[in-house]
């Protein structure tokens, strides 16, 4: 099969397309034919040198697939040949075919396109993980969700408000705030003109915000902290600020703030497969009563690999990227 690696650490240019065997099925996986895959930060941040892949798994980047599966293994009898699935992977996506775990897979519902679908698995077991079981987001909450604009965010802003939260998003463009308003955020903080922070505190009359989903890190730790409510919770998730700061610890005292750092990829399969009931649980609903917008921004060929990631790398997308195999 024809699959993608990454030759070293780098830009775009680092991406090789290689020959690698189909891959053999293990007990309790089935054989993915991977027809699009989605485009995810951690794979761009694997590009780079800074994310390597958990121990065990493919060196084969790619996070999500959707296709149909085409062979079933010992254990997956409850799977057939033929159905339409979506995976979430710790990694192998960028290829032809894709061995996953059972407990991985969400069957894609006829109303999705097998783009939309492929666009589906790593956003949202992420924010679903992140909002509700580490967050402990709830009904008539108040969150401040960081890059509101991407597909994290994307997915963030309809989760949060179909759970009954008020949703505040911080995005680089008004064009991005508009897009984060039209899939519900009832308050855009443009980060370039406006300080978050402040920006809160006079929207929540000086309480802060319950729960704040955060993609930066080191540069956002004590503003983050200082908007928070009492008894509120700082999830990251992302580090594209960097990774130490210094933090006021009596801020946290204070407030008894809760500051959770966490990883979807590395998590053991069983973890993963909760995070996976919860997801379909919570959005699966969504999607067929038609109230999820998936947004796929853009879909590349296969073949033009590169491009997406150069897309990727310019900030101009919203939503996901996703390719097309």
């Amino acid at each position: 099969m024809n699959a993608y690696i990454y030759n070293a650490g780098g830009g775009p240019e680092v991406i090789e397309l290689t020959e690698r065997p189909i891959p053999s099925l293990g007990s309790g996986e089935v054989l993915v034919k991977v027809e699009a895959f989605g485009l995810n930060r951690a794979d761009v941040q694997q590009r780079k040198g800074v994310y390597p892949p958990p121990e065990g798994a493919s060196d084969i980047p790619g996070l999500e697939v959707a296709g149909s599966i085409v062979a079933v293994g010992d254990g997956a009898s409850d799977w057939s040949v033929g159905t339409r699935v979506a995976a979430l992977l710790a990694g192998g996506g960028y290829a032809q075919y894709v061995n996953v775990p059972t407990e991985l897979l969400i069957r894609i519902p006829d109303e999705l396109s097998i783009e939309e679908a492929a666009a589906l698995p790593e956003v949202s077991a992420t924010v679903v993980s992140n909002l509700f079981i580490e967050g402990g987001l709830e009904q008539g909450q108040t969150i401040l969700i960081h890059g509101g604009a991407g597909g994290i965010g994307s997915m963030a802003i309809q989760l949060a408000k179909a759970a009954g939260a008020r949703v505040f998003v911080t995005a680089s463009s008004a064009e991005k705030l508009a897009y984060c308003q039209e899939l519900g955020a009832d308050e855009g903080i443009n980060y370039r003109e406006e300080d978050f922070e402040q920006r809160v505190g006079e929207l929540t009359n000086g309480q802060g915000v319950d729960l704040i989903l955060d993609v930066i890190g080191a540069k956002y730790l004590q503003p983050n902290i200082n908007a928070l409510a009492v008894n509120g919770r700082l999830v990251i998730i992302g580090l594209q600020g960097g990774t130490k700061a210094e933090v006021n610890l009596g801020v946290m005292l204070g407030k008894r703030a809760r500051v959770i750092a966490t990883t979807l990829r590395s998590r053991p399969l069983e973890q993963k497969n909760e995070i996976i009931k919860q997801t379909i649980a919570r959005v699966m609903p969504l999607v067929d009563e038609g109230k999820l917008a998936i947004n796929v921004s853009k879909i590349f060929d296969f073949s033009d690999l590169t491009s997406a990631h150069e897309y990727f790398d310019s900030g101009e997308h919203t939503g996901k990227i996703v390719v097309k195999a």
